[in-house]
């Protein structure tokens, strides 16, 4: 990362290198022109350094108050809110808006900047922004934003009742502020089976990618996985390509080249300012209802503010106008559930008043499985995250990550979700957290050889798991996360597929590229899967035989890459244009509405799947006249 005193250091030599050439008194001789093509060199390293500079300067420890008002003067603190507010866009509905939508994630954004085109919308986000944290806005620190555990982290972590640590976002462009960047379109056959128009598709897509996709620098890393991938069949390259194809690939990211996160956010300065208010730290308590005629109607939703004040926020009257829940797999089914929509026993524990009775609200909860392989390297390598992807024929996706390993001195600290004390050790069951289990956890650090800190990782994922779980509720605090279960591995075809990934994981590692880019000796496939184990990946309780038995390996490692569905499903839930069956002028965009997980990373479609279904109301609602 760029220091504050380097970017001091370049602005003294460009202001100098300036003066020598504004001194120069031939402008046309060659050593002037030499000059002056090093001055735009160099200025335009500045001026990247004082961008930076000054982001770094306003973040204050990760600190997400303070942002650009001019780009987004329409991002608002929650309690500024006013029902009664006199802005131009509510004065035609008596302070009413045509849209609310809860949740300013990867699908809200995009959502939200398009219906704001020919009408007033509301988007309540329970975090803060993402542009001034660096936790958040910088590749180099990726892992910081995970690791922390704080109530006003951009992460808030949960853990499932398998025993695995995973993460859910808390702050303006959701998933897309936290995750590892990777962006790639869904293959044909998902947009198919959903039932999407697939000209809109293709149109909603590049809508997303001209404003905050980039090229990776490709890292060598992630070249030696290409090369790897190659050589043990994963054929043919594809290149650098958005689209998911059979064979080896490099996609798309949302980190630009100076490795700055560009976020699901910024598609807000899509958004026409004058029909659209964002509220940040506006936590949503529960969906307003008006249930005196045949069908409940949404009417408007509850929240509460920064501090603690609840605000009351409604849709119109026409009949049109819609309350559209984008708070993901865990909040869109735990929303329902606390505003009276779901199982009729699951309210009843709890004492919510029911609305409508849904068997299915928070059923068919599931997460692609990811194990890892552990590549050791005795030189420091580049941090990269993912970029190469293998697509197999056998339902596996094949990735890799490199340089995040903790440091030495780390495994005397507490660092958050990544600690011994508060973190990974909470994947034990609460009954095996004992103090010896703790001591245990950080001897196994210590004993970490000098290589485990400077190597990366080899991922495979399970592309279609069809083990599932449930969602249900621990009480009725919104701030709290609900149980989720999602049971790794009980389906056997996702165990035999998670088989097939190790061994060809270990494969890779085995594969001259790696090995000369690591400066490792040839290992055994025990020795591997043995050093794996020890890294920590998380504390389920080990068996002996990991290292022999590859069921038992990948039962034991098995951590997740946060693609986690469902809960809402087509069919179930919503019906095919993501209405809430049962109930009127309430609807659902977001990734709790898939039975599967898009592509090798969902992010892209879920993006996608924001500026479609709100290009798709419009023209519904306007058709030819609403202009998009």
């Amino acid at each position: 990362m760029i220091t504050f005193n380097s970017c001091k250091r370049r602005n003294v030599a460009g202001f100098s290198l300036f003066r020598a050439i504004a001194s120069y008194s031939n402008p046309v001789s060659a050593c002037c022109f030499s000059m002056a093509l090093l001055l735009v060199v160099e200025l335009k390293r500045l001026f990247v350094c004082l961008a930076l500079c000054l982001s770094l300067l306003s973040s204050c420890q990760g600190s997400s108050k303070y942002f650009n008002p001019y780009r987004y003067p329409f991002i608002k603190p929650a309690s500024s809110f006013s029902s009664s507010s006199s802005s131009a866009i509510l004065s035609r509905n008596s302070g009413r808006y045509d849209y609310i939508i809860v949740g300013g994630g990867t699908a809200g954004c995009p959502l939200a900047a398009t219906l704001s085109q020919n009408f007033s919308v509301l988007l309540l986000e329970r975090g803060g922004v993402p542009f001034s944290n660096v936790n958040v806005s910088f590749l180099s620190n990726f892992h910081l934003a995970l690791a922390d555990t704080s109530p006003t982290s951009a992460s808030q972590y949960f853990i499932s009742t398998d025993g695995v640590l995973n993460s859910r976002a808390r702050v303006l462009g959701g998933g897309s502020s936290i995750n590892a960047g990777f962006y790639t379109r869904a293959n044909a056959g998902f947009i198919k089976r959903v039932g999407w128009d697939e000209k809109l598709v293709n149109e909603s897509y590049p809508w997303v990618e001209k404003q905050i996709v980039h090229q990776p620098n490709f890292a060598p890393w992630q070249r030696a996985l290409r090369d790897s991938l190659l050589d043990v069949g994963v054929s043919p390259f594809n290149g650098f390509t958005y689209d998911h194809i059979y064979g080896t690939k490099v996609g798309g990211t949302i980190f630009d080249r100076f490795g700055r996160r560009h976020t699901s956010a910024e598609l807000l300065a899509s958004a026409d300012p004058k029909k659209i208010t964002v509220l940040i730290h506006a936590t949503a308590q529960k969906i307003l209802f008006n249930t005196s005629g045949k069908r409940p109607k949404a009417v408007g939703v509850l929240f509460k503010d920064e501090n603690g004040k609840q605000h009351r926020a409604y849709v119109s009257n026409n009949p049109k106008s819609e309350v559209i829940l984008s708070t993901g797999a865990l909040g869109t089914p735990q929303m329902l559930m606390l505003s009276g929509v779901g199982p009729k026993a699951e309210l009843e524990k709890f004492k919510i008043p029911i609305v409508l009775d849904n068997e299915f609200v928070g059923k068919g909860m599931a997460d692609n499985p990811m194990n890892a392989i552990f590549v050791p390297s005795k030189r420091p390598v580049e941090q990269s995250l993912i970029q190469t992807v293998g697509i197999t024929k056998f339902g596996v996706y094949i990735e890799a990550s490199s340089g995040y390993g903790q440091s030495k001195d780390s495994i005397h600290c507490h660092h958050g979700i990544m600690s011994a004390e508060i973190g990974q050790l909470s994947t034990i069951p609460p009954k095996q957290r004992t103090p010896e289990a703790v001591q245990a956890y950080i001897r196994r650090k210590k004993e970490l050889p000098h290589e485990a800190f400077e190597g990366g990782f080899i991922l495979e994922k399970i592309a279609k798991p069809m083990s599932t779980g449930e969602l249900t509720l621990v009480n009725r605090n919104v701030d709290d996360n609900p149980s989720v279960s999602f049971n790794y591995f009980s389906h056997p075809d996702d165990l035999k597929s998670c088989v097939q990934g190790i061994r060809m994981a270990a494969k890779l590692v085995q594969s001259q590229h790696f090995l000369n880019y690591t400066k490792c000796d040839k290992q055994t496939v025990e020795s591997i899967l043995n050093a794996s184990v020890k890294a920590n990946v998380n504390l389920i309780p080990k068996h002996t035989n990991d290292n022999k038995s590859l069921e038992q390996f990948c039962r034991d490692t098995v951590i997740t890459i946060w693609h986690y569905h469902g809960g809402s499903h087509v069919g179930k839930v919503v019906s095919p244009d993501h209405k809430v069956l049962g109930i009127d002028r309430l609807r659902v965009v977001d990734i709790s509405t898939f039975n599967e997980s898009p592509g090798t990373n969902p992010q892209g479609t879920i993006l996608m799947m924001g500026r479609y279904m709100g290009v798709k109301i419009l023209r519904d609602r306007l058709g030819k006249t609403a202009g998009v």
